[in-house]
C-alpha cells in the first residue's frame, strides 16, 4: 500500500459529478501507485485468480483502504481495476458512484447497460439491485479487456476447511471417500454470478462443468478413487463412479432448498447436503474426465440434465452421436441405473448436447 493516500473523499464530498470524479481520478493518477498495481497483478498470478476473484479482491482492498467512504473506495477500485487492464465505466445516480464492469457474458438477474454494443454491469452486493437510471461516463481506455467469468485454473485460496464428509456407494461399498472443502472457496462460489455466452442458456452449465476442481479436494478424493478404479475396464470404472454419485449424495429440488434454480460447481456438490440433476452431472463429468481421461458431454432434456461418456472401448447401451463419435448415456440422477441406461420418458433423439472441454 502507498504510504500516503490521496484524499479523494474530500473531493467527492461536494458530489459525484463528472467534474469531482475527474479531479479524484487525476489525484490517483499522480499518487505514485504504480507499485500497487504491480503488487495486485502479482497476487492475481500467484494465486491463479480468475477475473471475478481479482475484481472482488480489489474491492475488498479498496473498502479497507477508504473505510466507510463508499464513493471514495469505488473510485479507487475503478482506478486500480482500469489500470490493471480491464474494461470499466463509472456511473452515478446523483449520490452514489458505481463501478460498471464490462463483460461479454450475459449475467442473470443483474441490471446491465449496453454501451457501444457491450454489456456493462454495476458492481453491487449479492441480493442488491442497482438503479436502472445512472449517468454514465462513456470514456474508454486503450486495450481495455472485458471481464471473463470463466475459471480456467484452480485458484489458490487461504484454507478454512469444512468438517469431513463421508460419501459412499451402496453398490460398491469400498468406493468411499472422506472430503473436506475449503469454505473460502464455497464463499466465493456463493457470490459468483451465473451467466451465459451468446445468449445461449445452455452455456452456463459448461462453465460450471469445465471449472477445474480445487487441488486440495482432488488430493483427498482422487488418490483413493484412482486406486479403486485401477485395473478396471472403462465401463466398470465409470459404473463405480456413477453409483457413488447416485447413491452417496442426497437429491433435492433447488426450489425447495434455495428458493430457485442454482447450479453447483463440483466442490459445492461435495459440500452441501443436497444436490439436483445438474449438480450431479457436473460432478460426474468432472471426475470421469480427471480420473479416466474420457471425453464427456452434458445432455439436456426438458427439465432434466444428464450426461454421456465417449468411451475408447466398446460399450453397450443407449447413446447419442456427436461429430461422428458415440457418447454413451450416463445419468447420475437415475438411481441404480448403470451407464448406458436412459431415464424413462427422456428422448435422446431430441435432446440437446453441451460440449465440454
Amino acid at each position: 500500500m502507498p504510504a500516503l493516500r490521496p484524499d479523494i473523499g474530500a473531493v467527492l464530498k461536494g458530489g459525484v459529478s463528472e467534474n469531482e470524479v475527474s479531479k479524484g481520478w487525476t489525484m490517483l493518477s499522480e499518487g505514485g501507485f504504480d507499485h500497487l498495481i504491480r503488487d495486485c497483478l502479482g497476487l492475481r498470478m500467484r494465486h491463479q485468480l480468475c477475473d471475478w476473484a481479482y475484481l472482488l479482491m480489489l474491492r475488498k482492498m479498496s473498502e479497507s483502504y477508504y473505510g466507510g467512504d463508499a464513493n471514495a473506495s469505488t473510485l479507487f477500485l475503478a482506478w486500480v481495476y482500469c489500470q490493471s487492464g480491464y474494461q470499466m465505466r463509472l456511473g452515478s445516480n446523483g449520490q452514489r458512484l458505481y463501478l460498471l464492469f464490462g463483460s461479454r457474458h450475459q449475467i442473470y438477474d443483474h441490471v446491465f447497460f449496453r454501451i457501444d454494443g457491450n454489456y456493462f454491469y454495476p458492481l453491487v452486493d449479492k441480493g442488491e439491485t442497482a438503479s436502472t437510471r445512472l449517468r454514465i461516463c462513456g470514456a474508454a481506455f486503450p486495450e481495455e479487456q472485458p471481464l471473463s467469468l470463466y475459471i480456467p485454473s484452480a485458484m489458490s485460496l487461504a484454507n478454512n476447511f469444512s468438517d469431513n464428509r463421508t460419501i459412499r456407494s451402496k453398490r460398491y461399498p469400498s468406493v468411499e471417500a472422506q472430503v473436506r472443502v475449503n469454505r473460502n472457496l464455497i464463499d466465493f462460489y456463493d457470490v459468483y454470478p451465473t451467466s451465459a455466452i451468446d445468449d445461449n442458456p445452455l452455456t452456463r452449465w459448461a462453465m460450471y462443468a469445465n471449472t477445474p476442481m480445487a487441488e486440495n479436494v482432488k488430493s483427498q478424493l482422487y488418490g483413493k478413487m484412482r486406486q479403486l478404479v485401477s485395473g478396471k475396464s472403462q465401463i466398470e470404472a465409470a459404473n463405480m463412479l456413477i453409483d457413488w454419485v447416485q447413491t452417496g449424495l442426497v437429491y433435492e429440488y433447488d426450489d425447495k432448498v434455495w428458493g430457485g434454480d442454482r447450479a453447483f460447481f463440483a466442490e459445492e456438490t461435495l459440500y452441501y447436503p443436497y444436490c439436483d440433476c445438474e449438480d450431479r452431472a457436473i460432478l460426474f463429468t468432472r471426475m470421469v474426465r480427471d480420473l479416466l481421461g474420457l471425453k464427456c458431454i452434458l445432455v439436456y432434456y426438458p427439465n432434466h440434465l444428464a450426461c454421456a461418456v465417449g468411451f475408447d472401448q466398446a460399450v453397450q447401451g443407449d447413446y447419442v452421436v456427436v461429430g461422428g463419435r458415440r457418447f454413451v448415456i450416463a445419468d447420475p440422477t437415475y438411481i441404480g441405473a448403470p451407464v448406458g441406461r436412459t431415464m424413462p420418458d427422456m428422448d435422446n433423439s431430441s435432446a440437446q448436447v453441451i460440449m465440454l472441454e
